[in-house]
């Protein structure tokens, strides 16, 4: 809410865009390095770092909202809304200072107010915090809650009069009772990584009704529904759902689009792959629906068009794409809209309605996302480079006339010295062709010799590029040159390279990479190859087990959250079984390949100090993992320490605890420290 010692009217102009309000740093231009001495970047300058997490441009254009994401004076993370004006004429605003975290804004159509998602006070049936939409009004009244759903609301969407919300909430079967905490499972999928041990609930739809909070549920059965979109007439509901799996399969990829009437009904089934269809998009004068869809597992999706009514669905472009995502259909239709990872970058695409044809709008050696469309020709999204991290832009949909809203790190960043990204290729022992990344120390100076510490991405199908990548600045800020490389498998260059990984997790990938340090100690002489470290998350984390069960290169590796066992994993992670295409089947058709490709078999030949970093409430490749290699180096006599950080799920080191997110890097230094500089006196984190 905004501050209560301002007068309504007062209020109402801040929300029009007019206030003088001043945001330090917001505005300010600062060259990153400037000053007579630059100092490195570490990893405790995350606690000051703020980020643009989505983006919402207003219907006329004239205003952005957007969500800053911060650490306050706790260390705990925090969301708030602010409100930019597009011609950038004034600082912007905090709309929600002082209140819980806010997120999600989304603009009534018809401009004059937002619509906001909220924990506050609402707790759910079981006593949780239960997420309710707030409506803050552009004529200076206080936000005031529309939804009083009883399990809170995930997501929700307004209808085209602004008249009712469509919600997806998380809703508890009729009349249960909880009268014990034992937890009873049907379904091989009881388990997700972040939310942990599932409940009986199942997502679906409510429309509620914005004037009075009257709510009708739309949806119901043993499933999930998600997604919902709008027809442009409001009659309609498109959204995604699994309804034909029966709740073995937890990766969706038996979901298809669905239509149901507004007010309740039977739902129309209306794609037509037997793999996932996802990412709903009415064609503005509501006869279609677009959609992702893949033919088969593992294919990049595409971009498909069906009549609403039902009937055969037609490609769109046979073009080759991208990993798409974000697809959009804005008026006035002509073309079709999504972004895609591309040779290092993500960047925002148009596809042609009629012809098909395929154009890339933004460019730039960085990352575009979270586009949003206003009714005319002006989108709004975030970006990110090496030298900030998510910030505000707006520009027409071609890409041009692009204007930077905010620079939020401004102050944070200016006397510290960040290293680019410098991009190389090599040839992988097949002739295909590599991609990576080199970035040079701090204070790197010519004649100088510099240890390196090579830092494997996650997927596989993950990507280094131009992005913001605070590990890798950190590692460079300490003294290290980082190598970044892409292998087979990474996404960004096409479905071919990416899928090249299968039956290659610890085969071609992993030589892949071996070349690739070679092509850097001969590009980069002054990088020492005989001090190299080695660090990897998820995927990364097992290549990284695999290479220290493969080669003594390195002095000292550094494993996160990695897979060292793959009989193991596949009864206890919460994808149960889902690496088949990774090895050619389930584990129970090749169970030789499954063990062969498990770096825990390889413990024997580890010669090179590890340390295993694991969140212990990780669903997605659980503690056993870490613990099992751990105790086989132990058992082995290699030098290695197992930390565990509480509560952490598998993606924690993005997205988790501040504290934790800080401490994996300084505990990730203390051990290159120790053994790729040799420091005997280096010491754990305090």
């Amino acid at each position: 809410m905004l501050n209560a010692r301002r007068s309504r009217r007062e209020r109402a102009d801040i929300l029009r865009g007019v206030s003088a309000a001043l945001l330090l740093g917001l505005l300010a231009i600062t060259v990153l390095g400037a000053g007579p001495d630059p100092r490195a970047f570490t990893a405790a300058d995350y606690f000051v770092l703020r980020t643009v997490t989505d983006s919402q441009i207003s219907p006329d254009a004239s205003q952005v909202a957007f969500v800053v994401s911060s650490v306050d004076q706790k260390r705990a993370r925090r969301t708030s809304i602010w409100l930019a004006r597009s011609d950038g004429a004034a600082a912007p605003i905090e709309l929600t200072p002082g209140a819980p975290n806010a997120g999600s804004p989304r603009w009534r159509p018809d401009g004059r107010a937002l619509a906001f998602v909220s924990a506050r006070p609402q707790r759910d049936q079981e006593g949780a915090p239960a997420a309710q939409v707030y409506l803050l009004a552009f004529e200076g009244a206080e936000a005031r809650p529309i939804t009083s759903l009883a399990d809170g609301v995930v997501a929700f969407q307004w209808s085209p009069d602004g008249t009712r919300l469509a919600c997806v909430s998380r809703t508890r079967p009729a009349g249960r009772t909880s009268g014990s905490d034992t937890r009873r499972y049907t379904s091989i999928w009881y388990k997700f990584d972040g939310r942990g041990y599932l409940d009986v609930r199942r997502a679906h739809l409510w429309v509620v009704n914005v004037a009075d909070g009257g709510a009708v549920q739309v949806t119901d059965g043993d499933w999930d529904d998600s997604e919902p979109e709008w027809s442009p007439d409001g009659t309609r509901l498109a959204f995604v759902s699994d309804r034909r799996s029966n709740g073995t399969d937890w990766e969706g990829r038996h979901a298809d689009v669905w239509v149901v009437p507004a007010g309740g009904g039977d739902a129309r089934r209306v794609s037509d792959h037997d793999e996932a269809d996802t990412n709903p998009e009415w064609s503005p004068d509501g006869r279609s629906l677009a959609f992702l869809g893949s033919l088969s597992e593992g294919d990049h999706p595409k971009i498909y068009v069906a009549a609403a009514a039902g009937g055969p669905s037609r490609l769109v472009t046979r073009e080759p794409l991208q990993l798409a995502a974000r697809l959009q259909w804005p008026a006035p239709g002509d073309a079709l809209y999504f972004e895609a990872n591309v040779d290092g970058t993500q960047q925002l695409f148009r596809v042609e309605y009629a012809s098909g044809r395929l154009t890339q709008t933004t460019s730039g050696p960085r990352d575009v996302r979270g586009v949003s469309f206003s009714l005319g020709d002006r989108i709004a999204y975030r970006s990110n480079d090496y030298s900030h991290p998510d910030d505000l832009f707006v520009a027409a949909r071609d890409g041009s006339q692009e204007r930077r809203l905010t620079t939020l790190n401004a102050d944070a960043l200016a006397p510290v010295q960040l290293s680019a990204p410098e991009p190389l290729t090599w040839k992988a022992a097949d002739g295909l062709t590599i991609h990576g990344y080199v970035v040079k120390p701090f204070g790197w100076r010519e004649g100088r010799r510099y240890p390196l510490i090579m830092q494997l991405h996650g997927g596989p199908n993950g990507m280094h590029g131009f992005s913001w990548g605070m590990d890798a600045q950190v590692f460079a800020g300490a003294g290290y040159a980082v190598f970044l490389p892409n292998p087979r498998g990474s996404s960004g260059y096409g479905e071919v390279y990416q899928r090249a990984v299968q039956n290659e997790w610890g085969g071609k990938a992993y030589t892949d990479i071996m070349v690739g340090v070679d092509a850097v100690l001969m590009k980069y002489a002054w990088i020492d190859p005989e001090r190299m470290g080695v660090t990897g998350h998820s995927y990364g984390g097992f290549m990284t087990d695999w290479i220290v069960g493969h080669t003594d290169r390195f002095r000292a590796a550094t494993s996160l959250a990695g897979i060292s066992d793959f009989i193991s994993v596949e009864g206890t992670r919460d994808a149960a079984y889902n690496h088949r295409r990774d090895f050619g089947g389930d584990l129970w058709e090749r169970f030789q390949e499954y063990w062969d490709t498990s770096p825990l078999k390889y413990a024997p030949q580890v010669k090179t100090p590890t340390m295993i970093l694991h969140g212990e409430a990780d669903a997605r490749v659980p503690l056993e993992q870490g613990e099992e290699f751990f105790r086989a180096l132990k058992h082995f006599g290699v030098p290695a320490e197992l930390v565990v950080f509480p509560r952490a799920s598998h993606g924690f080191r993005a997205g988790g605890d501040p504290k934790q997110l800080v401490e994996l890097l300084e505990w990730q230094l203390y051990w290159f420290d120790r053994w790729v500089k040799g420091n005997a006196d280096a010491k754990p984190p305090a």
